[in-house]
């Protein structure tokens, strides 16, 4: 595969849009006589001509190396991600990586720096976070000011026609961190972006694993949904993938409970347009706003084609909302 890993100029135009602390920060990995590539977040707005903000970026250098170039770095973790404060940023920096098995299906068994992106950009997530924009070390001769491009996985190509899509073999990068089920229905929420039918494929399979997941993690994925420009569609897509079942099992109780007078769709379908319309865009407001019914389903009496009664469903919706922020780990105060 080593050719898909050639470098390309990086055009002018998109080169003149990186900020001057991005190119001095590269400059100075380059001089030492190190690789450094921004990669993830910041390629991808970089190629869709959105502001880079808080980069990362992935380097030859080892933790110590980059510590030395830096002083006021702080590293407390054992992945090689070594934080840099620039200004009112902070710049994550991670040293090539491979990684071994994954008997927790969360975290690498052995981290091992790598020698190269032949080794780190294939343990990558998804394509579209699997391009870098940098430059080699010192010892290649280069044009003032140029700056490379690398896609081995075709991310350009899957940025352009708005897909989610696993680098490799899907299950295997499920397989090797469970959490990247969750992240591929954020990523897709957050950029407006369908997920790749194989990739799409996967997540159903191993749904079931992100219950391996802390409740920890999962609730930071599910208030960046939220957060989202169309929260109701992530919502969507986390019932499709079968991933919902296993995170808010109470709304699943909500698909076809009919509801009677003013109400024109049933409890689970009430709950996801309340979502879409909500005016607010604060997460928890929106979260509130998904749940707000989740009383219904267990107060049901009565049923019939027009409806049925749901008499003290707010007294047990509110019980329930206690529990479920007590299990996604929720603060007191947003409880």
């Amino acid at each position: 595969m080593a050719h898909a890993f050639s470098r390309a100029a990086l055009d002018p135009q998109l080169a003149a849009l990186i900020p001057d602390a991005v190119n001095q920060f590269l400059l100075k990995f380059h001089h030492a006589g190190f690789d450094i590539w921004l990669v993830g977040g910041a390629v991808r707005s970089l190629l869709t001509d959105q502001p880079i903000t808080n980069p990362d970026f992935t380097t030859s250098a080892t933790p110590e190396q980059i510590q030395a170039l830096f002083p006021d770095s702080f590293y407390d973790n054992n992945f090689g991600t070594v934080g840099i404060p620039i200004g009112n940023e902070v710049y994550e920096v991670t040293t090539y990586r491979t990684e071994l098995s994954y008997t927790d299906r969360r975290h690498p068994d052995q981290v091992t720096w790598g020698q190269s992106l032949e080794d780190d950009l294939p343990r990558r997530d998804f394509t579209v976070n699997a391009m870098v924009i940098g430059l080699p070390a010192k010892a290649a001769q280069l044009p003032a000011g140029q700056l490379f491009f690398i896609d081995p996985f075709a991310g350009k190509k899957d940025l352009d026609q708005k897909l989610v899509k696993a680098v490799g073999e899907p299950a295997d990068r499920f397989r090797e961190d469970s959490l990247r089920l969750l992240r591929a229905v954020r990523l897709a929420t957050q950029l407006g972006f369908t997920i790749e039918d194989h990739t799409l494929q996967a997540i159903k399979q191993l749904s079931p694993d992100i219950a391996t997941v802390s409740h920890e993690r999962i609730h930071a994925e599910l208030i960046k949904i939220l957060s989202s420009p169309h929260p109701a569609a992530g919502i969507t897509l986390l019932d499709q993938t079968g991933l919902l079942a296993h995170i808010l099992p109470e709304m699943m109780a909500a698909k076809d409970v009919p509801q009677g007078g003013h109400h024109i769709y049933d409890v689970w379908t009430h709950s996801l347009e309340s979502l879409r319309l909500c005016p607010s865009s604060d997460p928890l407001v929106r979260f509130a706003t998904l749940i707000h019914d989740i009383g219904k389903p267990p107060t049901l009496r009565h049923q019939g084609p027009r409806g049925g009664t749901f008499y003290g469903h707010e007294v047990v919706g509110a019980r329930l909302a206690g529990a479920i922020a007590d299990r996604l780990r929720f603060s007191k105060k947003d409880k």
